[in-house]
């Protein structure tokens, strides 16, 4: 971890200091139940600085407007803050060219866009789509609309019982039939990170294009698209410490001007007439009607938060809790870590005996330490596991060890009731 850091930019803190960075948060400092808030939920969405709080907040009150459609000052204000934010996200992922950043409601908003747009497009009756046992439900379900729609094959590339990636599988699914390979950068559940490297060299290798769900990762661990090589990369704001309403399909310039109009509406149209419409080119194109302009801006403040600390800072914090809470929850009779990837990032999902993770979850509540609990989005993988649901801890880049020490405890306190 020490190296990690080492490797951190200029704009990241030399000492990471999580007590400096909880004070960012405001709701931090609230209590449940009378107890300190333990909030190890990040995994669903995480908190808000107070650097994106106020960005939002000083857009609401000193320049809010719509944006791309007046000459007048406030417009200006609010169009010029927006489109920062597109190239600010595109600095973030290394991309290019800031018109590869199309702006969505959110990743599951993305990958429906891809769906919708790419596959309607260039596939056909019988082309195959490859997606893993890991994927939650929104890099499922719009693939199989599609499928009901153009007569498509879905295959699917389980894991193995620690959660790894079956690369065996995989190079027996792939063909000249392949056309589209989605699949997490990181599992939701599980945590495990997958070799998605060699998944998109192997899919170039027979023509595929591959969508990465990068939900998970973007919070966690530096993306270089250049260097990632998908064809397609998205991700939300509320992962990543920015407000809901707003994510981002990031994929080549070449590639999205290929690609037809998603929604039709204003500000995605270059000339309408009865007779015909022409639209413009990316990213606009794609973001029909008036956007989440404040969201879009607060997304902006998160992206320059989080730079201002170094991903490799927070990677090397939060992969330290990761040991730490694994090793705790090991240590208690009857708890089962679901998920032990060669890889993995700061997520770990457990069930325990006797307690059902409904108990799981409103118990510890108590203790004013939230979680989550259920299916998470991804059924086939708990059908995979044989079990109805996990109950999930994830980490942010403000969790402690101490956080860690009060789950542990209350996880005593499920124990001690079902026992």
């Amino acid at each position: 971890m020490n190296e990690l850091a080492a490797k951190a930019g200029d704009n990241s803190m030399h000492a990471y200091d999580v007590a400096r960075i909880r004070e960012d948060f405001p709701i931090l400092s609230e209590k449940v139940y009378d107890k300190p808030l333990v909030y190890l939920d990040n995994g669903a969405s995480a908190q808000k600085p107070r650097q994106v709080i106020e960005a939002m907040d000083d857009c609401m009150q000193r320049y809010y407007s719509n944006v791309h459609r007046g000459n007048h000052r406030m417009s200006q204000l609010s169009t010029d803050a927006y489109e920062q934010a597109r190239h600010k996200i595109a600095n973030f992922l290394n991309a290019p060219d800031h018109h590869e950043v199309v702006f969505t409601k959110g990743g599951t908003e993305a990958i429906n866009l891809v769906a919708a747009s790419y596959g309607r497009k260039y596939l056909n009756e019988g082309d195959e789509i490859i997606l893993t046992v890991m994927e939650h439900h929104a890099n499922i379900v719009p693939w199989q609309l599609l499928r009901a729609e153009k007569g498509l094959v879905i295959k699917v590339v389980d894991c193995d019982d620690d959660g790894n990636f079956n690369m065996d599988q995989y190079d027996e699914l792939l063909s000249s039939k392949t056309k589209i390979v989605a699949c997490p950068h990181i599992s939701n559940v599980l945590g495990t990170v997958l070799p998605v490297e060699e998944i998109i060299r192997k899919a170039h290798a027979v023509g595929a294009k591959v969508l990465l769900d990068g939900c998970q990762a973007v919070p966690h661990t530096k993306i270089d698209v250049q260097t990632l090589g998908a064809d397609f990369y998205v991700f939300s704001s509320h992962k990543l410490y920015g407000p809901t309403g707003s994510g981002v399909l990031w994929a080549p310039k070449d590639l999205l001007n290929s690609m037809p109009p998603y929604q039709g509406g204003g500000d995605m149209i270059d000339r309408v007439t009865f007779e015909e419409t022409t639209f413009q080119d990316t990213p606009h194109r794609f973001e029909a009607g008036t956007p989440a302009i404040v969201e879009v801006i607060g997304f902006g403040a998160a992206v320059d938060y989080v730079e201002s600390i170094g991903l490799d800072n927070i990677h090397a914090h939060e992969m330290g809790l990761l040991h730490y809470c694994t090793e705790r929850l090991n240590a208690i009779e009857g708890l089962k870590i679901i998920g032990n990837a060669d890889e993995k990032a700061s997520i770990v999902s457990f069930v325990m005996d006797d307690a059902h993770i409904s108990d799981i979850g409103t118990i510890i509540d108590r203790a004013g330490v939230a979680v989550r609990v259920g299916h998470h989005c991804a059924q086939p993988l708990m059908d995979r596991f044989k079990i109805p649901g996990t109950a999930r801890a994830s980490f942010g880049l403000y969790n402690t060890k101490g956080e860690i020490d009060a789950l542990h405890d209350s996880l005593l306190l499920v124990k001690e009731m079902f026992s």
